[in-house]
């Protein structure tokens, strides 16, 4: 896609693979893409694809370029050939590193790459390799995995790409320490000889924390993936737009500045904000890819530096509308700032549900959203809850399908008009997250249709 692709108008959704109702991409994924296109979506929009560590979230994952085997309930030999197999393997250069990885951590009783024997920790080839011929059939095994995953998202694509609709990606700006990404590459890591962080990457206090997000992300070396022509980076970025149209990357703000934390505090508070060189990375990819189909995610707090370089790449950004209820006139998240150059949303995965958000709010708070929305408090007065909160959402898709945004996305929960309960991630807690999934008896043919009106009377209508 490029930049004048995306100024067509457009809506989506989102929703991650593991929130179908068999959570993997079986034949639930292609009836999946038949209904977004029966109701007129022209985009599906998913969370990071990568493997998960040993909890659920796809924003830490154990491989940057890994699809999570969860994904695919079997793995049949059958259906490809072994010229093919052979050809993924060759091209494919992350590939023996992470079958690798993984079988070592499954050796080692799941420790975290650091706390290996040194002859693995430090990568020494010849007890690599031996340890590759000892686990030869396992080692295939997983190369298999990731061959199958590939070839069937790429069908995916094609089936989605068939039917008008894009698929649009997610990249976490930063990758997991206990990560094949940071122990095959260490030199591109800020890590002292032993392996550890002695910054990590996190944001300071903001909507979502009073103590910030600590994530625990090493920080880059700038300078020397500066020096090698940003080629770890140009590798990610191809692998993410062989499987995508379009991509989100998480945290933008973080190629202007990034917060550090230093490792040894336990939230994110104690920081500081530390330039990077996106501009230069931006510009290196521009060159090698020719285009640069990518969505800026630059919430939270965003400087005007911030802003500058999105708008020297052309990047949309995002507005999310929950935000636009605050007293600032120039608040990017309200409907009447939103221009083309936006993808607007009512809620992220970070939110909750519309109607959660909306009824998790103190009384005051909510009379102020129905003024603002322009919904009569007298009649909502003896009106239910859950029938005033259905009142907001309504009016909150009709405002995102509504805007200047070029491209709409409406989480699948505000369609299906769920509670708090199907709420995906709460930042900042760990229990209950990245579980939420739907049944395809809570979807109708009157959802369909109302839907696709919206759609047609909001311009956005696929086919």
């Amino acid at each position: 896609m490029n930049a004048d692709e995306f100024y067509v108008r457009r809506a989506g959704i989102l929703l991650h693979p593991t929130s179908l109702p068999s959570g993997v991409l079986d034949a639930d994924a292609d009836r999946w893409l038949e209904m977004l296109s029966a109701a007129g979506f022209g985009v599906w929009q998913v969370l990071p694809l990568g493997e998960p560590q040993s909890g659920l979230s796809p924003y830490q994952c154990i491989s940057a370029f890994a699809i999570n085997p969860a994904l695919l309930n079997n793995y049949p030999a059958a259906e490809y050939s072994t010229e093919k197999f052979r050809t993924f393997c060759a091209t494919n250069h992350w590939l023996k590193d992470y079958a690798t990885f993984k079988l070592l951590h499954q050796r080692f009783d799941n420790a975290p790459w650091f706390n290996w024997p040194d002859k693995f920790r430090f990568r020494d080839q010849d007890a690599l390799d031996l340890f590759r011929r000892e686990h030869a059939q396992e080692f295939l095994h997983l190369l298999w995995q990731q061959f199958v995953l590939h070839n069937r998202w790429l069908q995916l694509k094609q089936h989605a790409n068939n039917s008008g609709i894009l698929l649009f990606g997610d990249m976490p700006l930063f990758v997991a320490h206990d990560s094949v990404d940071v122990w095959a590459n260490p030199d591109q890591f800020l890590l002292d000889e032993n392996g550890m962080p002695s910054f990590v990457a996190g944001v300071p206090p903001d909507y979502y924390s009073a103590t910030g997000q600590r994530w625990g992300n090493p920080h880059y070396n700038w300078e020397v993936m500066q020096a090698s022509g940003f080629a770890w980076w140009h590798q990610r970025m191809q692998n993410h737009l062989d499987m995508f149209d379009l991509v989100r990357i998480d945290h933008f703000r973080g190629l202007e500045a990034a917060w550090m934390v230093n490792a040894s505090c336990e939230t994110a508070e104690d920081g500081h904000w530390e330039k990077m060189p996106g501009a230069a990375l931006l510009e290196a990819l521009l060159k090698d890819l020719g285009h640069l189909p990518i969505v800026a995610e630059d919430l939270g707090i965003i400087t005007p530096e911030v802003t500058a370089l999105r708008k020297q790449f052309n990047l949309p950004g995002m507005s999310v509308l929950q935000f636009g209820f605050d007293a600032h006139e120039d608040n990017p998240h309200k409907p009447q700032n939103i221009e083309t150059d936006r993808v607007v949303y009512t809620g992220t995965h970070d939110n909750d549900t519309t109607r959660g958000w909306f009824e998790s709010m103190a009384s005051h708070e909510q009379q102020h959203v129905l003024h603002t929305l322009g919904i009569d408090a007298q009649q909502t007065s003896s009106a239910t809850l859950s029938d005033v909160s259905g009142q907001v959402l309504a009016k909150l898709v009709e405002h995102a399908m509504n805007s200047r945004a070029s491209l709409c996305m409406i989480p699948w929960q505000d369609v299906l008009q769920l509670d708090g309960s199907a709420r995906m991630n709460t930042p900042g807690t760990i229990d209950g997250n990245w579980q939420w999934s739907f049944q395809w008896k809570q979807l109708d043919n009157h959802v369909i249709e109302t839907i696709r009106h919206q759609l047609e009377q909001a311009g956005r209508l696929a086919n």
